[in-house]
């Protein structure tokens, strides 16, 4: 459906975001900010003071809105009408004997060692420990 085939108040009530996305979908080219907030501006009788004020949060509504993109120039447009070319340089890695080793050496020096003197104190503090009965517990 086309902008123009809306009503001032359905227009009125639609998000600027979206009425950015129908702007740019009739006009087929892509806009300066200031540009695409003032055919918005006109379209919801905003005034000059209200497109003043709010065009920084348009901007930001802009930025997170995955369906635009901002060019170099700094012009807006629809992301569906631009192609992005990633390019994935892939770097070879020849894992020798030497890498492998080297692996192996490291992980021996992470190895945790305990010292082989040290005993369980655990039977010298129980030496001195006496069971007693309960009949032995009321004679005391």
């Amino acid at each position: 459906m086309k902008l123009s085939d809306l009503t001032k108040e359905e227009l009125e009530n639609m998000s600027y975001d979206d009425l950015a996305y129908g702007i740019l979908s009739e006009s087929k080219t892509q806009m300066k900010i200031i540009d695409l907030f003032n055919k918005i501006g006109s379209l919801v009788n905003l005034s000059e003071k209200e497109i003043e004020d709010k065009i920084a949060d348009f901007f930001e509504m802009l930025t997170l809105d995955k369906r635009f993109i901002m060019l170099d120039d700094g012009s807006w447009d629809l992301k569906e009408r631009h192609v992005q070319k990633i390019i994935i340089e892939e770097e070879e890695e020849d894992v020798g004997l030497e890498d492998i080793e080297e692996s192996a050496e490291i992980e021996e020096e992470e190895e945790i060692f305990y010292d082989e003197e040290e005993t369980d104190d655990s039977e010298d503090d129980l030496k001195d420990l006496v069971v007693i009965d309960e009949e032995e517990e009321d004679a005391l």
